[in-house]
């Protein structure tokens, strides 16, 4: 029989990258969700017949449910993750059916984890935080922490050219990533850190080079932690090309006043002013991902650096790879793991490697 995925949030840049991606490495009928028909006519995607639409708000409980029950798989990508339930990931629990999501925000991530008995006792896989940071980023964490005897310390930085490819939706996430400080595990404690400070300097692969990184609240800070126990620090920075926009971004974090930005409408209003000039600056910039993992431990009773590094160009795209390749897994019963896990959690180094390598994606390691 035909596997069936729906995928909610479908015609947003990501959704539609995961659509695509599915197409091309499975066999599946696909339903892409919207909250109006104007949605169906606005998709453009050379997916053919397989691929169909429904118009569902999540709202509509029924609906919804109804939805999962037929389908085999469920993917999540109707972010923003901050303003999230776990609705969707506990219905598709009580259908039994296997759920993925690109979330990438700890409050959802906390409330998804929480579901985890739940899903052992229901036999459904749900992995969660499957995009490109997190999600390939977090493998490649993993990558490097089992080429260690005793992993001490991860690194992880991020840059993004322009828009990245994606929609208004990711830029809401950035700013609304801005709001709060939040804590990070550094030296084998949780420490509070602001967000968009303390800006370090990454030598990433061609042609960023050197760029500028700033902490930025991600699941990773705490997910990674629990995942590899010896870890005593993990640290996450975030960063744009052109570097124009991290001191704009730097300005909003730190001068704004606190409950300007915690207004929906300024987050509304900053969200599109910003996605105009990206859409301005992206012939310039690309609107491409770079992605450097660093982890630090023992090797042979020595100190020891495992790195690797990641360059796409087209960000959005590359977040349909992390996503889709999982997918496929589950569709191919190579991947069953009761639970709700993030990435790291989930999915092995070699079958990691397996769908990377399908889908053309390098990953670069070297020891320093």
């Amino acid at each position: 029989m035909t596997d069936r995925v729906l995928i909610l949030g479908g015609r947003g840049r990501i959704g539609s990258s995961v659509a695509q991606d599915l197409a091309t490495h499975t066999q599946a009928q696909i339903t892409i969700t919207g909250r109006s028909p104007e949605t169906a006519k606005a998709i453009n995607l050379p997916l053919g017949e397989r691929v169909g639409f429904l118009v569902l708000d999540l709202a509509e409980i029924d609906k919804l449910r109804q939805a999962i029950a037929n389908s085999d798989l469920v993917i999540h990508c109707a972010g923003p993750f901050h303003y999230r339930d776990t609705n969707v990931l506990k219905t598709c629990i009580e259908q039994g059916v296997n759920y993925l999501d690109v979330s990438d925000h700890r409050s959802y991530t906390s409330k998804a984890l929480n579901c985890h008995e739940q899903a052992i006792a229901a036999g459904v896989t749900a992995i969660i935080n499957t995009g490109i940071f997190p999600g390939i980023s977090n493998s490649m964490v993993r990558q490097g922490v089992e080429q260690l005897d005793k992993p001490e310390k991860i690194h992880l930085s991020y840059l993004v050219s322009g828009s990245g490819g994606a929609g208004v939706t990711v830029m809401r996430t950035t700013f609304l990533g801005l709001q709060h400080t939040f804590e990070a595990w550094l030296d084998g404690k949780w420490h509070v850190v602001k967000p968009y400070s303390e800006r370090e300097v990454i030598e990433f692969p061609s042609p960023y080079g050197r760029s500028g990184v700033y902490w930025f609240d991600m699941p990773e800070t705490f997910t990674l932690p629990h995942a590899f126990p010896s870890v005593k620090t993990v640290i996450t920075k975030f960063g744009s090309v052109p570097d124009f926009y991290n001191h704009m971004t730097w300005i909003t974090a730190h001068v704004f006043p606190k409950w300007l930005m915690q207004k929906r409408s300024t987050i509304e209003f900053l969200s599109h002013v910003s996605h105009f000039m990206t859409d301005m600056t992206n012939n310039f910039t690309g609107i491409g991902v770079a992605v450097r993992s660093e982890v630090t431990g023992q090797k042979n009773g020595e100190t020891a650096i495992f790195c690797s590094d990641l360059v796409h160009q087209n960000t959005a795209i590359a977040s349909g790879y992390g996503t889709g390749s999982i997918a496929q897994l589950l569709l191919e019963g190579k991947l069953q793991k009761p639970g709700v896990f993030p990435v790291e959690e989930a999915l092995p180094t070699d079958l990691f490697e397996y769908t990377m390598q399908s889908r053309g994606i390098k990953i670069h390691h070297n020891w320093l």
